[in-house]
C-alpha cells in the first residue's frame, strides 16, 4: 500500500511538473516575442553575462551600475557555452538575450523539484491525503506569482532561489559541508543571501537547543520546582536558559563543530565587506542601509495577502479579537511601538515615487499617499497579520521560530526600497515550514495564483504604455 501510495505520488509530481514547464514555454516564448530587447534591470545584466560569454572577465569589463556579484553570469556561461561546444553553435546564438533568459526558465524547473523534496523532508508523512497536499503545495510555490515571473526574464531571483533553497535541504539532510557550498553560490547571485546561510547554521542551533530545552523541562518537573508566573515568564524561562547555555565552553564547542562550514561562509563574507567597503557592489547611492522597521510590517502584510487561504479565517479573527482582549496591556504595549516605529523609521525611497512601471508604486500611491493617517490605521491589521504567521508556525520548536523572525528581520529591516522581490525567499521559507494545509485551501491558493499570474502577464504583454519623454515601450511588472 505504501509502495503503491509512493508510486501514485510519483505520478502526481511529474504531471505538475510536465504541464508547468510546458506553460512556461508556451509563455518564454510570448516574453521573447514581445520583448526583443533588454527590459528594466535587464538593461545592466544581458551585457553583462554578453561580455562574459565572450571570455571578457576583466574588471574593466563590469557595469558599475550592476549591484550584486557575477553568480548569474558565471553559471549562465557554465550552461549556455557548452551549447556551442556540443551543438556547433555560434556565439551570437549561445549569448543571445533569449538563451540567458532561458537559463532561468532551467532553473525554475530545478526550483520545482527542489520544492517537492523540501515538502517531502519538512512535512510529515504520516497519512495517504499528505502526497497530494504536497504536490499541491509544491506547485503553489512553483508559481507563486512575484517569483514566478521572473522566471521568463534575466533577474537574479530565480537563481538565488535556486541555491538558496538547495542549501536548505542539504542542511535539513546534514550534508552542512555542501549546504555551505551552495549557500556560497546563493551569496554570488545576491548578497543578502548570506542571512539564509545563517538560517541553516540557525537551524542546527535550534536543533540542539530544543533537545537541551526538553531535558531541562523535565529535569524541573521530576524535581517539581515552582514555576515562574507573569505576564513574560516564559520568555524569562527562556532567557535564563540561553544565558546559561551559552555560558557552557562544551556547549558552544559543539555548536562550533556542527555549524563550522557556516562559520567559515560568514567570516568570509566579513571579509569580503571589509575589503569592498560595504555589502552592495557597484552603485552604492542608490542602495543605502538604514533602520526601515515598516519594512517588517510590509513582509506580514505580503503574507497575509498571498496565504489568505491559510491565514485569514472568521475563526482566526474571533481567536486573534478574544487574545487581544484578554492580553489587553501587552497589545496595547504592541500597538503602541508599532505606530512609533511607522512615525519615525518609516521611509520612502525616490524610486518608488518615480517609476510607475511597478506595483508597488500604485500601493504606495492609492494606499499609503491618500492620507498621512492610513499609515497609523494599518497598523492592527499588520499586528494581526504578524500574530497569524507566528500561530502558523506554532508546530515548529520556540528557537526555530527565533531563527526563523531574527533572518526575517535582518533581510527585510535594512532596506530602504519597497520592493516585493525582496519578500521572495522569507516567504517561501515560511511557507515550507507550515503545516500541509487542507486540499480545499492548497486549490484556493492555488487557484489565486493562477488568477494573478494571468492578470499579471496580460497586462505585462498587452497593456503597453509610453513616458511623454521616450519612444521606448514601457509595461507594468512586479
Amino acid at each position: 500500500m505504501g509502495a503503491g501510495m509512493a508510486q501514485l505520488e510519483g505520478y502526481y509530481f511529474s504531471a505538475a511538473l510536465s504541464c508547468t514547464f510546458l506553460v512556461s514555454c508556451l509563455l518564454f516564448s510570448a516574453f521573447s516575442r514581445a520583448l526583443r530587447e533588454p527590459y528594466m534591470d535587464e538593461v545592466f545584466h544581458l551585457p553583462q553575462a554578453q561580455r562574459y560569454c565572450e571570455g571578457r572577465f576583466s574588471p574593466a569589463q563590469w557595469d558599475p551600475m550592476i549591484t550584486t556579484l557575477p553568480g548569474l553570469y558565471l553559471v549562465s556561461v557554465g550552461v549556455v557555452k557548452p551549447a556551442s561546444w556540443i551543438f556547433g553553435w555560434s556565439e551570437h546564438v549561445v549569448c543571445s538575450i533569449g538563451m540567458l533568459r532561458f537559463v532561468n526558465l532551467l532553473f525554475s524547473v530545478g526550483n520545482f523539484y527542489l520544492l517537492y523534496l523540501l515538502f517531502r523532508k519538512v512535512q510529515p508523512r504520516h497519512k495517504a491525503a499528505s502526497s497530494i497536499q504536497r504536490v499541491l503545495s509544491t506547485l503553489a510555490l512553483a508559481i507563486f506569482p512575484t517569483l514566478y515571473f521572473f522566471n521568463f526574464l534575466y533577474y537574479t531571483e530565480a537563481g538565488s532561489m535556486f541555491f538558496t533553497l538547495f542549501a536548505y535541504l542539504m542542511c535539513l539532510y546534514g550534508n552542512h559541508k555542501t549546504s555551505a557550498l551552495l549557500g556560497f553560490w546563493g551569496f554570488m547571485f545576491r548578497q543578502t543571501n548570506i542571512i539564509w546561510t545563517v538560517f541553516c547554521a540557525g537551524h542546527v542551533i535550534a536543533h540542539k537547543l530544543t533537545e537541551a530545552w526538553k531535558t531541562e523541562l523535565q529535569k524541573k518537573k521530576e524535581e517539581r520546582l515552582p514555576s515562574v508566573k507573569g505576564p513574560f515568564a516564559e520568555f524569562r524561562k527562556i532567557l535564563r536558559f540561553l544565558l546559561g547555555y551559552c555560558m557552557s565552553f562544551k556547549n558552544l564547542s559543539v555548536l562550533i563543530l556542527l555549524t563550522w562550514p557556516y562559520i567559515l561562509l560568514v567570516l568570509a563574507f566579513c571579509a569580503f565587506v571589509a575589503v569592498n567597503g560595504g555589502i552592495v557592489i557597484g552603485d552604492r547611492s542608490n542602495h543605502e542601509a538604514c533602520l526601515h522597521f515598516p519594512q517588517l510590517f510590509y513582509f506580514f502584510s505580503f503574507t497575509l495577502f498571498f496565504s489568505f487561504p491559510h491565514l485569514l479565517s472568521p475563526a482566526k479573527i474571533k481567536a486573534f479579537i478574544c487574545l487581544a482582549w484578554k492580553r489587553k496591556i501587552q497589545f496595547l504595549v504592541i500597538t503602541s511601538v508599532s505606530i512609533l516605529l511607522v512615525w519615525k523609521f518609516t521611509y520612502v525611497h525616490k524610486y518608488l515615487l518615480a517609476d510607475n512601471r511597478h506595483y508597488t508604486f500604485y500601493v504606495w500611491k492609492r494606499v499609503f499617499q491618500k492620507h498621512d493617517i492610513v499609515k497609523y490605521l494599518l497598523v492592527p491589521g499588520y499586528i494581526f497579520a504578524g500574530w497569524s504567521i507566528a500561530d502558523s508556525l506554532k508546530s515548529k520548536s520556540v528557537f526555530w521560530n527565533l531563527m526563523f523572525f531574527i533572518c526575517l528581520f535582518t533581510s527585510t529591516v535594512p532596506q530602504k526600497l519597497l520592493e516585493f522581490r525582496y519578500f521572495i525567499l522569507p516567504y517561501v521559507i515560511y511557507r515550507v515550514n507550515i503545516p500541509l494545509p487542507p486540499t480545499s485551501r492548497l486549490l484556493c491558493e492555488l487557484s489565486c495564483y493562477v488568477l494573478v499570474n494571468f492578470l499579471t502577464f496580460y497586462i505585462f504583454l498587452n497593456k503597453t504604455f509610453q513616458w511623454p519623454d521616450s519612444q521606448d515601450i514601457q509595461r507594468f511588472m512586479w
